[in-house]
């Protein structure tokens, strides 16, 4: 069989009809991503293949570190060639990686190459034949947006950021929405005070309120909250090792911040303290709005102290933690639910672990109000291969309603990721097919396909009620 033809992942008749005729078709609406919104703003073509595919990719990065290749041609001075080709050399070693389908669907769609894998000897040709496409104007940042028929994208963007960049793209009228994403992290990162204060100031600065006490401190919050929301933004978002939920009072919370604010560190019993009583506030805005709020658990991050010190963040040196987090996470969903706070929420893991952990605690907080208000996320991270998103969703299917399920996410800082929304859409058809061609449901077309459509585009449409036309 060809390599990734037409049919690549289908391995039914039913799988095959599913995906040609319902998930194709059906466009991109990408909820979770950490594209830089100023490069939408400026529309600029990259110049070349590694300037759009390898710079900020710590997939790769990870990869190549560990097939030999030496840091100059991952985060180092070397060209851009020099990077691209020993990225290329890279490839074969990188079979049954996610790595490899990914790296040949990108290479499919949007640049049209098929018939033809990356390596060693072919990625001078290559190399031309995308940086070729690259030039032309279908093919800057908003070109392959619509390329891939992407109707929607939500960045990553910090309370302190000013939105212009958001700014300038609606003012633009292009047709795809780009949207902000609140993620407040910063804001209750009390283990480093110091850097804690820095960032309490510029939320000062951009909201015009003096912060000297916690009240005022979540004014301020409150204010940009309220910016956020006025650019359109529907969606917060938290990257937590562990959901906080120590027990605490207002009183404790305001001695913990006056402290902080007079330079002192709190002792690690206050600082839990405090980011439990600002995951709750942070739930508790969110709503107030109606807004969606996303948590990602169970990252530990900067293992390696040697290179963190040298590359910084986000630069390939964080794996899976095994924390215990059920007990926690049901204790902050129930905080926000017994005060009728709880916002429609998705819970992302990333120790495959705690799958059903996560599919079980959703059901906890159902109430009725909307179909899957609570989400068990989609395969996150290490999770968003083949593997990983069939376990989601088999733990989905058996403890919860696949069929209410918001669907894929690129989380990626790269334009050309969107394969990733057609990877899980395949998986997900091949799921179904092979259910109808063992008489596990029923060959019902119709249903099938219209559930196909909803998780690959539908759900999300009106889950997160956000303008797109």
């Amino acid at each position: 069989m060809h390599f990734m033809n037409e049919d690549f992942l289908l391995q039914s008749k039913t799988a095959k009809k599913l995906y040609h005729e319902h998930a194709a078709k059906m466009p991109v609406y990408d909820y979770h991503c950490h594209l830089p919104p100023e490069q939408i703003a400026e529309d600029k073509n990259f110049e070349n293949m590694t300037q759009i595919w390898l710079y900020g990719d710590h997939y790769k990065w990870r990869a190549m570190r560990t097939n030999g290749v030496n840091e100059k041609y991952c985060t180092g001075d070397a060209s851009d060639w020099e990077k691209f080709e020993k990225w290329a050399q890279t490839v074969p070693c990188c079979l049954r990686n996610p790595l490899y389908h990914w790296t040949h669907l990108e290479l499919k769609r949007p640049f049209g190459i098929t018939g033809k894998v990356l390596n060693g000897d072919t990625a001078s040709e290559i190399y031309a034949q995308c940086n070729e496409k690259l030039a032309e104007p279908n093919f800057s940042p908003r070109g392959i947006m619509k390329q891939m028929n992407v109707k929607v994208v939500c960045t990553t963007d910090d309370p302190v950021d000013d939105l212009s960049h958001h700014k300038k793209i609606a003012d633009d009228g292009f047709e795809v929405k780009v949207y902000p994403t609140w993620r407040p992290d910063k804001g209750m990162a009390a283990e480093d005070a110091a850097s804690l204060n820095q960032w309490l100031d510029k939320l000062a600065e951009v909201a015009d309120i003096d912060i000297k006490n916690f009240e005022s401190y979540l004014q301020a919050l409150r204010k940009r909250h309220d910016f956020f929301h006025q650019h359109g933004c529907r969606l917060s978002d938290r990257g937590v090792t562990d959901v906080c939920a120590e027990d605490y009072t207002a009183g404790e919370i305001e001695k913990i911040f006056a402290k902080m604010r007079k330079g002192h560190q709190p002792d690690n019993s206050d600082v839990l303290k405090f980011k439990s009583a600002m995951m709750v506030e942070f739930g508790i805005m969110d709503a107030e709005k109606d807004w969606i709020m996303q948590l990602h658990m169970g990252a530990l991050r900067n293992n390696n102290s040697r290179l963190f010190k040298a590359l910084g963040p986000d630069t390939g040196f964080d794996s899976i933690h095994d924390l215990q987090i059920a007990e926690s996470l049901s204790k902050f969903l129930d905080r926000l639910d017994s005060q009728n706070k709880l916002p429609k929420t998705i819970l992302y893991n990333l120790n495959p672990r705690d799958n059903e952990v996560l599919a079980t605690m959703a059901g906890n907080f159902q109430d009725g109000s909307v179909p899957g208000k609570i989400q068990y996320g989609s395969g996150w991270w290490f999770l968003d291969q083949k593997d990983g998103m069939k376990k989601q969703m088999n733990a989905l299917s058996n403890l919860g309603l696949l069929s209410r399920f918001v669907g894929m996410l690129t989380d990626s800082r790269s334009f050309l990721s969107y394969p990733r929304h057609e990877y899980f859409r395949r998986i997900l058809c091949n799921i179904l097919g092979e259910d109808v061609e063992n008489g596990e449901i029923p060959a019902d077309m119709p249903l099938l396909g219209q559930m196909v459509e909803d998780i690959s585009y539908n759900n999300a449409v009106n889950y997160f009620d956000m303008d797109i036309d």
